[in-house]
Protein backbone atom coordinates (compact mmCIF):
# COMPACT_ATOMS: atom_id res chain seq x y z
CA UNK A 1 0.00 0.00 0.00
CA UNK A 2 0.70 3.37 -1.21
CA UNK A 3 1.89 6.10 1.40
CA UNK A 4 -0.36 9.08 0.85
CA UNK A 5 -0.59 11.36 3.46
CA UNK A 6 0.82 12.25 7.17
CA UNK A 7 -0.93 11.48 9.81
CA UNK A 8 -1.04 7.90 8.52
CA UNK A 9 -0.43 4.97 10.79
CA UNK A 10 0.39 1.29 9.77
CA UNK A 11 0.54 -1.85 11.54
CA UNK A 12 3.27 -4.74 10.51
CA UNK A 13 0.84 -8.24 10.47
CA UNK A 14 3.96 -10.03 11.34
CA UNK A 15 5.75 -8.79 14.66
CA UNK A 16 3.21 -5.81 15.39
CA UNK A 17 5.23 -2.91 14.76
CA UNK A 18 3.40 0.41 14.02
CA UNK A 19 4.39 3.51 12.16
CA UNK A 20 3.05 6.91 11.83
CA UNK A 21 4.17 8.76 8.64
CA UNK A 22 4.99 12.15 9.88
CA UNK A 23 6.75 12.63 6.21
CA UNK A 24 5.75 11.43 2.74
CA UNK A 25 7.98 10.74 0.55
CA UNK A 26 6.58 8.04 -1.72
CA UNK A 27 7.17 4.36 -1.87
CA UNK A 28 5.64 1.50 0.46
CA UNK A 29 6.32 0.72 4.06
CA UNK A 30 7.97 -2.89 4.24
CA UNK A 31 8.11 -4.86 7.51
CA UNK A 32 9.26 -8.40 7.79
CA UNK A 33 9.09 -8.92 4.43
CA UNK A 34 5.72 -7.99 3.53
CA UNK A 35 3.94 -4.47 3.52
CA UNK A 36 2.68 -3.23 6.24
CA UNK A 37 -1.16 -2.77 6.67
CA UNK A 38 -2.84 0.64 7.26
CA UNK A 39 -4.76 1.14 10.44
CA UNK A 40 -7.91 2.72 9.87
Amino acid sequence: MAVNKTGEKYRCNVCGNEVAVTKVGGGTLVCCGQDMEEIK
